[in-house]
């Protein structure tokens, strides 16, 4: 069975309502300017009135689904100026010969002049200028008709072009992502297999609940910003077992109070940042993780010293794609909605993060 969606049924209303209006017009008002109280219209007068809605109604529907969308909306405009000339032609033509077949000039000449001769060749002029504005009124609204319909529909599928080309690459870049996490951690718990096994196996359980975490919260598109906030936790918990005593961290994290929900795993490419290059086995450093959380907007903050990489480690062989597909993910998630800003301080020979994400 066919079912008609709500926007579809208010626009066949809209259509009713409209032809209802101009019946109401053609066939009550006009004739109640007249002098009703001293004349009685012929029945002609009503089936003129009731053929030329018709013709009306005809040609709507004929320019809008038929002459614009395979005439004009193809860029044949002088066809369909011709084709609208020839119709004004061919609607005059009709009118005239209808009312001579009903003999309707003949009819309300007798009706407002009964005293005066019929001449069949005089036609009222009025009536024929409006008769044709009325052609014009509804070939232009008929266009206009059907040029809105085709931005709607051209809009409609851009609209989901963008919102399926959106879903493949945010799908891509999560999947880009995970394999870049995983492989820091699983070097990170290789390196620590060689100096305590107990932290080793403990690391290992702290892996296996943020990869629950990974499987089933990265798959959606959005997630709790509370479990986000405990996801960031076990990984610091997991980093600070590689640690040394040189490392010192400044940790202040707020526990969001409210049900606030944020896409998965958005903070972990600068975490893994700060672990990467701000530690060193023989200087001392400082790693800063702020996280604050006012109302529906979190403000995240990380600044780490910067450390060369030794240059046969595999880190060393990759090419920042966490950084960089964050910062396209938060364009994509986020546009108009955050802030990010990050650079080096030459100073203190320091890299900083500063992200504004409004989750309203």
């Amino acid at each position: 069975m066919l079912s008609l969606t709500p926007k579809k049924n208010l626009s066949i209303l809209v259509h009713i309502l409209g032809w209802i209006m101009l019946c109401v017009v053609l066939l009550i008002l006009s004739p109640l300017s007249w002098r009703m109280g001293e004349v009685s219209l012929p029945v002609q007068f009503w089936w003129k009135q009731i053929f030329l809605v018709s013709l009306l109604i005809l040609i709507f529907y004929s320019n809008s689904g038929i002459i614009v969308p395979k005439i004009l909306l193809r860029g044949k405009n002088y066809l369909y100026l011709l084709i609208i000339v020839v119709g004004a032609l061919l609607f005059y033509g009709l009118i005239i010969y209808f009312e001579q077949f009903s003999l309707y000039s003949e009819k309300m000449h007798q009706v407002f002049n009964p005293d005066r001769p019929f001449n069949p060749k005089k036609r009222w002029l009025p009536g024929d200028v409006f008769q044709l504005l009325l052609y014009l009124i509804s070939i232009g609204l008929s266009t206009s008709v059907s040029l809105v319909q085709k931005w709607q529909k051209d809009e409609a599928i851009r609209r989901e072009l963008d919102r399926q080309r959106i879903n493949t690459e945010l799908s891509y870049l999560k999947a880009q992502i995970n394999p870049h996490f995983f492989f820091n951690t699983l070097n990170n718990i290789y390196a620590l297999t060689n100096l305590d096994v107990s932290k080793a196996q403990e690391a290992l359980l702290k892996l296996s609940r943020m990869m629950r975490y990974v499987l089933y919260e990265n798959q959606k598109n959005e997630t709790l910003l509370s479990k986000e906030v405990r996801f960031i936790e076990d990984y610091i918990e997991l980093m600070k077992m590689r640690l040394s005593s040189k490392v010192k961290l400044d940790i202040q994290i707020d526990e969001p109070k409210e049900d606030l929900v944020i896409a998965p795993m958005l903070f972990l490419p600068f975490l893994e940042n700060c672990f990467k290059h701000g530690i060193s086995s023989q200087k001392d450093s400082e790693i800063k993780i702020k996280m604050e959380i006012m109302g529906e907007t979190v403000f995240f903050e990380t600044r780490n010293h910067i450390f060369p990489i030794n240059p046969d480690s595999p880190e060393a062989k990759e090419n920042g794609i966490g950084l960089v597909n964050t910062q396209r993910r938060l364009s994509l998630l986020y546009p108009e909605k955050h802030r990010l800003k990050f650079g080096k301080d030459e100073a203190n020979d320091q890299y900083w993060v500063n992200l504004t994400i409004n989750l309203a």
